[in-house]
């Protein structure tokens, strides 16, 4: 076996790979966690590096149809995750709200007054207003931003032979496309908006290689998990669900409790495991957002490398 085919096998192993991984990572408890959509952008990263460092392995030929077509697909790779990255980035100032929310009920709980309590009602409204705005923006992101075409799959490479061109890389580029479709769409649905309507339903796409059923079994838990949730659009974060819920939950009692009228056996009692909660919640959703968006900046450095190194590679030659 040449060298050339032992590395493009080697690349094709280690996708299946990471696809079945993330696939048994998948949970309904934990779906769409920030660790979930942690490992995804880890997997997207490291096969845009495995790619790169592919390229030197083949001997491709200079001034050929491979590097442009590699261009095209990091250039895609960049404008998608650039707005996953907005996506992401929204999610601060509604960290931010969630702070002087959580702050104010600390106070309150402290020093019941009706004038804190005037306060504390008023940062919680602040505060899922943020939530309505933040998914809102989301969704035209999404819709003015992502063009559906650029991230369906298809099955060309099992049935046209010039996907075995360039020593293989034009089929290692093909099923790095369309798993990289998959990713991006989850951690478009993560953070920023779902939009059921991108996932491929046509299963006969996905029938041939190992690779391919493995990205269809993946595709499709996502989409059966999302529809589990009962048409829920907008974000799918797990962390921004449940610090929205949480938040819900102490309006709803507060309205009941008459937080104007609450007394300290309230405020300071049964009102606390809420606001720890809250804490709980959003304090994972801060962090692990700027995790995230510290990954896609780490991305981007990549591509930008990546690029570099192959137009260096070919101007060497």
């Amino acid at each position: 076996m040449k060298p050339s085919s032992n590395s493009v096998n080697s690349f094709f192993s280690f996708l299946a790979h990471g696809i079945d991984d993330l696939d048994e990572s998948l949970s309904s408890n934990t779906f769409m966690s920030l660790q979930f959509l942690q490992r995804a952008v880890a997997l997207l990263r490291s096969l845009h590096s495995r790619l790169t460092n592919l390229v030197q392995k083949l001997h491709l030929p200079v001034g050929e149809r491979w590097l442009d077509e590699y261009m095209d697909e990091s250039s895609r790779l960049w404008d998608v995750c650039h707005v996953i990255k907005l996506g992401v980035s929204g999610i601060e100032s509604y960290c931010s709200a969630a702070a002087d929310m959580i702050s104010s009920l600390d106070e309150w709980r402290h020093n019941p007054s009706p004038h804190l309590a005037r306060q504390v009602m008023r940062a919680v409204s602040i505060c899922r207003r943020e939530a309505m705005g933040l998914e809102e923006e989301n969704r035209v992101l999404m819709e003015t931003r992502i063009e559906p075409m650029s991230l369906r799959f298809d099955d060309r490479l099992s049935t046209e032979s010039r996907y075995i061109g360039f020593n293989g890389f034009r089929g290692v580029l093909y099923a790095l496309r369309n798993a990289s479709s998959l990713l991006l769409l989850i951690l478009l649905w993560g953070s920023v908006s779902c939009c059921p309507e991108l996932a491929v339903t046509d299963g006969s796409l996905f029938f041939g290689s190992e690779l391919m059923v493995a990205m269809a079994s993946l595709q499709q838990r996502v989409v059966g998990e999302v529809e589990g949730l009962d048409g829920r659009s907008g974000i799918l974060m797990l962390e921004f669900r449940q610090a929205r819920a949480a938040t819900e939950e102490l309006r709803d009692e507060l309205e009941t409790a008459g937080a104007m009228r609450c007394g300290p056996e309230i405020a300071g009692g049964s009102l606390k495991g809420k606001v720890e909660e809250l804490k709980g919640w959003f304090g994972m959703l801060r962090s692990g957002t700027e995790n995230l968006v510290g990954q896609m900046d780490d991305f981007f450095d990549e591509i930008v490398e990546g690029r570099r190194k192959l137009l260096r590679l070919c101007s060497h030659r």
